[in-house]
């Protein structure tokens, strides 16, 4: 597109009474096809791009001088507000003088002295200055004309500042003052604006009031005896800041420029010199036993200031303490530059240097100063140190991505606090772990998923606590323990929710509780023996579980009892009579081969070997989940389930008539009596490691339960 044609379409385009409408109406009837629509569409798409690009161009000079403008009006504000200091200095400075010369008129009239020679001697009195005025009422209403110069320029510029008038004091005068830029002393994050004033004995923060220019509004009041200050090094983009350290707090400002911050520091610096001087003096004087009156006047005398000293050079005494060494210096910067780049490794060497240099030193007041420095950063050293064990903190690389912070904080002398963050940070990630797992269809792959994770985790946590915490204090591991147990409980009730309340199988729940022992005897290896403990928090829900189960049993056999015909088993095939001799001596029945009969007979009662198996499946699965506190309840649930099937006998062989069924409960009862009742006693005594007295009565007696002859009921 021609140079003519753009700036003609322009033209039109950026007319007044331009309508789109329009246009396009007459664009579509003056062009010949789809062809010219097209070009001319991409004439304006053109157009429309060279303008954005131009308006980009011209938003972006407009904002370079815009920030240029604003910094202007900033060094005008600036020297307005020091030009407007100056004349309120001057002002004080004028009324102050004809004060002071009144007392000269006056004694110029009385000795009949001309107007020249008054004049002259006016002339010659302000050139002294005012320690050259005669002691007396003249020199004094020049003195506090001058205070009165520095209250009211004080009064002037604290009018600016919102909520301090209550915090003038008689004697306080303005020193320094200037604008500021806070940042947060963690992150080095820019907070706000601030206005900060120092006085004589104390140093007023006010932050600005973007809705009223020139005005702020009162933020803080630090008195100067109470403040250190901090030269920060410059890291880049971090350049011209100085710290403020006030005891538990402290805030970090930063200049306009170089030359400001080191203003700030030596005003600071000298301001608080000057305050020291004079409360040292103060405290002298007042200690200082009443003189004569002449005293007064000595202490105003430049020229006996340094004779009044001499009395106190034995005071300085004490053993001196070498500072000035240059890592000394530089100390408290150098500890803020580790931190702010966590090298704490480093932050801790030098504070461990700094310790062995002034171990067997004194600690007059340059030390007590540096040590108030260097706590303020050990305080801050371990904030970051704590932060880092944090449970908010990414818990991923296992217990060794928390040796670093531990191993600083004991260091440090925080040894209890770094155990118990650190057991913190390891229930965190083990209770997050634990949440994290699938909880899948098959209990017994859960289960073994949950004791893998939580078993691993406690054996690192373990050693990396006995590698982090070796030749600590013992209370130490006196505190893991505590702790193991604590997540040993966060662990059970994860198992106890999958395998006790979803009501899974009494083979299941032993399979389960076998893997989590198996699991946890493996902590022996390190000497943390647990298993104690899960039993003390699984015995309620075994218990549970085998009272659940025998009840199941006792209904089965009552159901079976119930329905019973005394008669002998066929089970069709030679295969299944191979099967059951096979389940009956896996139930330790090793003579049932005596039982069967031709072909697939067996000369026992379905009741009774489905008894036999049910309680000897029973008793196997009991087993694998005994331990010693479980020994009666286990026992107890044996001779319940036996007592409703040897009842059942003992009923059904007093009331039958038939001779020939009696015979075969004869043969039923034996097999009960002395084949099923051995196995029981001999396989529990196996498992449990000691003979059950309640089960050799039990097979001792020929009737368990004597029934009346006559009755024809079932106690059962």
């Amino acid at each position: 597109m021609s140079d003519s044609g753009a700036s003609r379409l322009r033209r039109q385009l950026e007319s007044g009474g331009f309508e789109a409408r329009l246009y396009v109406k007459q664009l579509s009837q003056q062009s010949d096809g789809d062809r010219d629509l097209q070009e001319h569409r991409q004439r304006v798409q053109a157009l429309a791009e060279e303008t954005a690009q131009n308006l980009k161009r011209n938003v972006y000079q407009n904002y370079r001088q815009f920030i240029e403008t604003a910094r202007e009006i900033s060094y005008l504000e600036s020297e307005m507000y020091q030009l407007s200091h100056l004349l309120t200095e001057q002002k004080s400075s004028l009324e102050s003088i004809p004060l002071a010369l009144l007392p000269a008129a006056a004694a110029g009239t009385a000795a009949a002295g001309t107007a020249e020679d008054t004049a002259g001697a006016g002339a010659r009195d302000r050139r002294r200055g005012p320690t050259s005025f005669l002691p007396g009422p003249a020199g004094a209403s020049r003195e506090g004309a001058g205070e009165e110069g520095k209250q009211r320029t004080l009064t002037t510029l604290l009018e600016k500042v919102e909520g301090c008038r209550h915090l003038l004091e008689a004697g306080q005068y303005l020193v320094y003052n200037g604008d500021l830029v806070e940042y947060e002393a963690d992150h080095m994050a820019q907070l706000q604006r601030v206005h900060g004033f120092l006085m004589n004995d104390c140093l007023l923060v006010a932050t600005w009031l973007p809705q009223r220019r020139g005005m702020y509004r009162y933020n803080a009041l630090y008195p100067l005896d109470g403040l250190a200050v901090v030269n920060v090094k410059d890291n880049p983009p971090m350049k011209d800041m100085f710290k403020l350290l006030m005891f538990p707090e402290s805030r970090i400002f930063q200049a306009e420029n170089a030359k400001i911050k080191r203003e700030w520091l030596e005003v600071l610096e000298e301001t608080k010199r000057a305050l020291g001087e004079k409360r040292r003096r103060e405290q002298e004087a007042a200690a200082a036993p009443r003189g004569p009156p002449q005293a007064t006047p000595k202490a105003g005398n430049p020229f006996e200031e340094d004779d009044d000293e001499e009395p106190a050079l034995p005071e300085v005494e004490e053993e001196k303490v070498d500072l000035s060494m240059e890592w000394i210096q530089e100390l408290p910067e150098d500890l803020d530059v580790c931190i702010a780049q966590r090298d704490f490794e480093g932050a801790v060497d030098l504070l461990d240097k700094l310790n062995h240099y002034l171990e067997d030193k004194p600690s007059p007041p340059p030390v007590k100063e540096l040590r108030a420095k260097v706590e303020e950063r050990v305080r801050q050293l371990t904030e970051v140190l704590v932060f880092e064990l944090s449970p908010d903190r990414s818990l991923r690389g296992g217990p060794k991505a928390t040796r670093r912070a531990v191993s600083q904080l004991i260091r440090l002398g925080q040894c209890t606090k770094a155990c118990e963050l650190f057991l913190r940070n390891r229930a965190a990630a083990v209770h997050t772990a634990i949440r994290q797992l699938r909880i899948e269809g098959a209990t017994l792959l859960y289960i073994h998923k949950l004791c893998h994770v939580f078993f691993t985790s406690l054996l690192e946590t373990a050693k990396e606590f006995e590698t982090d915490f070796a030749g600590t204090d013992s209370g130490c591991y006196s505190a893991f323990v505590v702790w193991a147990r604590s997540a040993m409980g966060m662990f059970v009730d994860a198992f106890s929710k999958q395998v006790f309340d979803s009501k899974e199988s009494l083979s299941t729940a032993a399979e389960c509780v076998k893997v989590a022992k198996e699991h946890c005897q493996q902590l022996g290896d390190i000497g943390l023996d647990l298993t104690f403990i899960i039993h003390a928090l699984l015995v309620r829900d075994i218990q549970g579980a085998l009272h659940s189960y025998k009840e199941i049993i006792i209904e089965a056999t009552k159901h079976r009892n119930s329905e019973e015909m005394w008669r002998r088993m066929n089970l069709m095939t030679p295969e299944a009579l191979g099967k059951l001799k096979e389940e009956m001596r896996n139930c330790g029945v090793s003579n049932f081969e005596q039982y069967t009969g031709d072909d697939c007979w067996v000369n026992l009662s379905y009741t009774v070997v489905a008894f036999t198996k049910q309680t000897m499946g029973f008793l196997e699965e009991a087993l694998k989940l005994y331990f010693p506190e479980l020994h009666m309840v286990l026992l107890e649930s044996l001779v319940e389930v036996i007592l409703v099937a040897v009842q059942h006998v003992d009923y059904s062989l007093r009331c039958e008539q038939d001779p020939e069924k009696k015979a075969f409960i004869r043969q039923n009862a034996s097999f009960l009596y002395e084949t099923v009742l051995p196995v029981v006693e001999k396989r529990f005594e196996e498992g449990v490691g000691k003979p059950a007295k309640q089960l050799q009565d039990l097979r001792s007696t020929s009737r368990l339960i004597r029934v009346n002859p006559e009755s024809t009921t079932s106690v059962v």
